[in-house]
């Protein structure tokens, strides 16, 4: 059967969306769907200083007044913090800025090192429109938002009557309808291993490797654990929690792993 593919450059990554369909309704779809995610990749970025992350990241513990999706996916995040005890934690942008990994949007007449490296759920207070951070932390959604963004352009293509199609951002993945996707995973000595077909379902993977490596560009840091090496991959219903749940299998113990996953709505996927 026919398909028809196209991929953009969003979410510091590249994306692909896909579907079994060619003809310009099809086309309208995937552009729509590129839409919601160009929006979320402006409204959840950490680089962007215009961004509602990066607002709410310098607002110094005042309100602000943020998009539905900004708090759709800040709820998601604080849920998973508290849902893993803290092995997902949004609040560690203090702990990414400090290792270099984001950027410090900090003015010059802030002291950046009075920002706090981590935090804690209780931290983040969610209102109707507003977000209010306390403590002095930054909010990262990097372990999150991509799988979010996936989520909402599967939503978009569904709303345009698509009936099978794909959308993976970086390795962010799901696939919805009669339709199996092959999927392989690159290890970290550059070999692609397959994981067999997905249907219906989400995929994600992390990789924690000994040194930086430009070809893993990814950086996991955990307030509680320090991460495990290797390449971890869950499969999930949406992307979001495939996404999240990453990162708290890289972190999580080996006697634990599978159970905790299993327990916050994933499954570990093994070769």
């Amino acid at each position: 059967m026919a398909s028809l593919k196209r991929m953009r450059p969003l979410l510091g990554t590249f994306v692909e969306i896909g579907c079994m369909q060619t003809d310009k309704s099809a086309e309208h779809a995937i552009a729509a769907a590129f839409d919601v995610i160009e929006k979320l990749h402006h409204l959840l970025s950490f680089h962007e200083q215009a961004s509602d992350l990066s607002r709410l990241n310098q607002a110094e513990g005042k309100a602000v007044v943020v998009n539905q999706h900004t708090l759709r996916v800040m709820k998601l995040a604080r849920a998973m913090t508290i849902a893993s005890n803290g092995l997902f934690n949004c609040t560690l942008g203090g702990a990414m800025v400090q290792s270099g990994v984001l950027p410090n949007h900090n003015s010059p007449n802030q002291d950046g090192a009075e920002t706090k490296a981590s935090g804690v759920a209780n931290d983040i207070q969610i209102n109707a429109h507003t977000i209010t951070l306390s403590n002095s932390i930054k909010i990262t959604l990097d372990g999150i938002a991509k799988g979010y963004a996936v989520d909402c352009a599967i939503a978009q293509l569904k709303r345009f009557g698509i009936k099978a199609a794909w959308v993976n951002a970086g390795g962010d993945l799901r696939v919805y309808g009669d339709l199996v996707l092959p999927v392989s995973r690159r290890e970290i000595n550059g070999e692609y291993v397959s994981l067999g077909g997905l249907q219906n379902a989400a995929l994600a993977t992390s990789t924690v490797t000994e040194v930086y490596d430009k070809t893993f560009p990814g950086k996991i840091i955990g307030s509680l654990a320090s991460p495990n090496l290797g390449s971890w991959t869950v499969m999930s219903h949406y992307a979001w929690r495939a996404d999240a749940l990453t990162k708290v299998a890289c972190l999580a113990k080996a006697a634990d792993r599978d159970a905790l996953i299993e327990r916050l709505g994933g499954k570990i996927v093994t070769m």
